[in-house]
């Protein structure tokens, strides 16, 4: 990989490791260099115990871009722990990009989905910078608190968005079937990205999220 073409070096991550980020060639080595950097990354925060520490890694996105991200994590499975990193961070610039939406999402799902609602911990009624505060929480808990509950409380937050889609889908349905059709994908991404949060969550009380 050039020069010209290497990401840019995440704000937390080691020079070493930041020098063997691969390119596509090794799907291997990709996958050994997204474990080792994910490690990496919370085990320094959670060493560091300090407040800009974390808000530069919750911001990781804004600072280096998703692309870069991307190239770390994003082809890593569900049920690990740079798998679940990228799921939380996707989640993360969702909401940043489209709070109105989202906060709108979570008030109609809320409804229905209570129980997952007193796990994400939403402000209700819910506006757009009481998502967005939930979900930098989410993040915030990963390098500071149990992983496993944050990733639970990033499930629960999943979960309630997918109740509110699915329900807009019903409810546009008799007026724009593609729209629909789109929004009950939505849904069901967000109903599996719920699960993969909670298997993570699972594997990391077991002692086993690599």
């Amino acid at each position: 990989m050039s020069e010209a073409r290497r990401p840019r070096r995440p704000a937390m991550l080691d020079p070493r490791a930041a020098d063997e980020l691969p390119g596509d060639s090794d799907p291997a080595l990709r996958q050994e260099v997204a474990h080792m950097t994910a490690n990496v990354i919370v085990r320094q925060a959670r060493a560091a115990e300090d407040p800009e520490v974390v808000d530069r890694l919750v911001r990781l996105v804004e600072a280096e871009g998703l692309d870069t991200v991307a190239a770390m994590w994003s082809d890593s499975p569900a049920t690990t722990l740079p798998g679940a990193l990228w799921r939380l961070y996707v989640l993360r610039e969702w909401v940043r990009r489209d709070p109105h939406i989202v906060a709108e999402r979570y008030r109609t799902g809320v409804v229905r989905a209570e129980v997952h609602d007193v796990v994400a911990g939403v402000a209700s009624p819910p506006g757009p910078s009481d998502v967005s505060r939930v979900v930098d929480a989410v993040l915030s808990g990963v390098f500071t608190a149990d992983l496993a509950i944050a990733l639970e409380r990033g499930a629960a937050f999943c979960r309630v968005l997918a109740t509110g889609a699915a329900f807009d889908a019903d409810h546009v349905e008799d007026r724009d079937v593609e729209l629909a059709a789109h929004m009950t994908r939505g849904a069901s991404g967000l109903v599996r990205t719920a699960e993969e949060l909670e298997a993570a969550a699972a594997l990391w009380r077991a002692d086993r999220l690599e």
